[in-house]
């Protein structure tokens, strides 16, 4: 699989030693992670052997961002959790991150996955739009500090709470989306995240109001989807906040998978 994006880089997948070591780097380059955080490449190396994913974005030759995934195994149902996705900062907001996502779907497509799954920050404006507006994941579920005290200075010393999201990769919500014509959706419920909280984590002085955000929001999505309620949208308006929208999720698929 080789897939060129509208911006000249090339994605394909990654499987020697050498391209793997550079999967750390970039976590290191992209997160900055301490030793202890960070994935070594032999994790990556079982990743592509034992039938998951790790696919890179190559410019010329150099490798600028990637995508790893792992075969998961959920109510009788196999699926792939995309584990990590990075890009280097300066290939930001070219849609690189959205074509490393269609590159794995495309690959799970042709192996028989229905099924993609992933978590996230909620506080994270600009990947909750992608995940959500962009690709067409839905959210239903919510961990709270999910990978316990993180290294990584962007999550501002917060807890690494986290939105599981599912992608129904060959659902209407997700071809709909992908091909210019996204389903209706009715909103009963609003979730916000303020543009100020990326300011408010990273100064000291403010953090207190970051801790405040994440715990009320945490606990309007555990209600919410207790409510049954799911994350079916997200909006950005023109100050940078993004709101999630709840509402009702309509699927066979999850019926099976609840």
């Amino acid at each position: 699989m080789n897939i060129q994006n509208e911006t000249g880089i090339e994605i394909r997948p990654l499987t020697t030693l050498e391209q793997f070591e550079r999967c750390v780097v970039l976590q290191l380059e992209v997160w900055g992670y301490s030793d202890g955080d960070l994935i070594p490449r032999r994790v990556f190396l079982v990743a592509q052997r034992i039938g998951g994913q790790v696919l890179g974005a190559f410019d010329g030759d150099t490798v600028i961002g990637f995508a790893m995934a792992l075969p998961g195994y959920r109510n009788g149902h196999s699926y792939l959790h995309s584990h990590m996705l990075a890009v280097l900062p300066q290939y930001r907001n070219a849609g690189l991150g959205r074509s490393l996502k269609l590159a794995q779907r495309e690959d799970a497509l042709a192996r028989g996955f229905d099924l993609m799954e992933w978590t996230f920050d909620p506080l994270e404006i600009k990947n909750a739009h992608l995940n959500v507006a962009r690709l067409g994941a839905i959210s239903r579920r919510y961990k709270t500090d999910f990978y316990g005290p993180s290294s990584s200075p962007l999550q501002g010393g917060l807890p690494t709470d986290r939105l599981y999201a599912e992608w129904w990769l060959r659902s209407p919500r997700v071809t709909g989306l992908l091909s210019g014509k996204p389903e209706p959706i009715q909103v009963v419920e609003r979730i916000t995240v303020p543009y100020t909280i990326y300011q408010w984590k990273q100064d000291s002085q403010t953090r207190l109001l970051a801790e405040q955000l994440q715990t009320a929001n945490r606990e309007a999505f555990e209600s919410a989807f207790d409510r049954g309620l799911t994350v079916v949208g997200y909006e950005r308006d023109t100050a940078g906040n993004g709101t999630f929208l709840l509402g009702a999720w309509n699927s066979e698929e999850q019926g099976a998978w609840s």
